[in-house]
């Protein structure tokens, strides 16, 4: 990609990105298991990070089998979301510098998260961000969740600004393909997960937290 590349609108995921959310989630994932029963492994809960809620789900199944009752499972997990989350959302180094920057510079910003529109704005209110954001995409508003770049293109969309004059922020594996597969330049920020190399090779710019990504602007 063009190391001259200078964004005209920038594309955040949210969970493990701009909050620090996945740690307890992978926890919620746990002790939600424990709760109806089962063992919940973390290397599920993490296999989960970046998908979207029919996704994980079907994830689920074909891991745990026919028998796993994901509907009560899914139930008491955002039960405990929702307690966790409520007590504050921390937010990721350096997230609001760079908010503040693009802001300050007038550029475009927009949410493209797995997480489904009434949790993503729940989430986003709770850590005071909303504010920042002209557009928030989410899992439940496209057809397919990423990998698949639906979700970023819908936000590219609303943004009216084009695909490849944008950067994305990305944590995930299953984010960073679906960067690629927009044609929007990416910026990996490592969360929980360090992707596989074939995904890394994909990868515009990596960062270790998002303050640094003021100098690309």
């Amino acid at each position: 990609m063009n190391t001259d590349f200078k964004p005209k609108a920038a594309i955040f995921d949210m969970d493990g990105l701009m909050l620090d959310t996945e740690r307890p989630m992978v926890t919620g994932w746990i002790d939600a298991g424990k709760i109806i029963g089962w063992d919940i492994t973390k290397d599920l809960a993490i296999d989960t990070i970046g998908l979207n809620g029919e996704d994980i789900r079907n994830l689920c199944m074909s891991r745990l089998g026919p028998d796993f009752p994901y509907a009560q499972f899914d139930v008491v997990l955002h039960r405990l979301f929702e307690e966790e989350f409520a007590k504050g959302i921390a937010h990721k180094p350096g997230l609001i510098k760079i908010l503040d920057h693009l802001a300050d510079n007038k550029i475009p910003m927009a949410v493209a998260t797995s997480t489904y529109k009434k949790s993503a704005y729940n989430k986003l209110a709770i850590a005071g961000i909303t504010d920042y954001f002209k557009v928030v995409a989410c899992g439940d508003e496209v057809p397919k969740g990423k990998p698949a770049p639906d979700v970023f293109l819908l936000a590219a969309q609303r943004l009216g600004v084009p695909a490849a004059d944008c950067v994305g922020f990305e944590d995930s594996a299953a984010g960073l393909q679906a960067l690629a597969g927009a044609g929007i330049h990416s910026v990996f920020v490592k969360d929980l997960i360090e992707p596989p190399a074939d995904v890394l090779s994909t990868v515009w710019k990596r960062l270790d937290d998002l303050g640094e990504a003021v100098s690309l602007f």
